[in-house]
């Protein structure tokens, strides 16, 4: 499952790699965008426009992608003002949502299931520190991203095997990692 979809493009990648993909996203318009999108790849998987906190799926399902929505400070380079419109309180309020869609996602899950938990934020609060709460909630356990996974990019690995690209990446002079936003990203898997 692909939850917080639209417009797609991470289904897209997940059906185009062969992956039977329910995509869910609570914005009518934007699943119009993911269907015109998958339509134009000549791709196809299950869009489901609803709530992911009130919808129930038919069944568990082995993974789940989930692209939470977020202060999207790792966007910074692109979106300067990102900085200044972002206040503590909203970091917060996107933190609780973040970890009621985690308890919503998890409970979707199979047993032995994966869960890739990611943002678009530098905060840890919708990071790191989401991730080590839903540890401690769910009793995951990391499945640490590999070098060879990301194209090599071990400098964006961090000690725990999640994937954290910054910024400033861009300035570094390594061409691989020009223009890059901040992004976090986690595997876990249910035991």
């Amino acid at each position: 499952a692909d939850l917080c979809a639209a417009p797609g493009g991470k289904t897209a990648t997940l059906a185009a790699a062969g992956a039977d993909v329910t995509a869910v996203d609570i914005a009518p318009a934007r699943m119009e965008r993911l269907a015109a999108n998958l339509a134009r790849l000549g791709l196809a998987a299950r869009a489901v426009t609803a709530d992911l906190l009130a919808w129930q799926p038919e069944q568990p399902f082995d993974a789940i992608l989930l692209d939470a929505p977020c202060t999207a400070t790792g966007t910074i380079r692109r979106h300067p003002d990102a900085a200044w419109l972002k206040r503590p309180e909203d970091i917060a309020k996107l933190a609780t949502l973040q970890s009621r869609m985690i308890d919503r996602a998890v409970s979707w899950l199979k047993p032995g299931g994966t869960l890739v938990y990611c943002t678009c934020s530098l905060e840890p609060e919708e990071g790191e520190q989401q991730v080590a709460a839903a540890r401690q909630r769910h009793g995951f356990e990391p499945l640490p991203v590999e070098p060879a996974e990301i194209g090599g990019l071990s400098e964006t690995i961090t000690a725990e095997g999640y994937v954290r690209t910054l910024p400033c990446h861009l300035a570094d002079g390594n061409p691989r990692l020009a223009g890059l936003d901040g992004f976090f990203i986690a595997r876990l898997r249910r035991r």
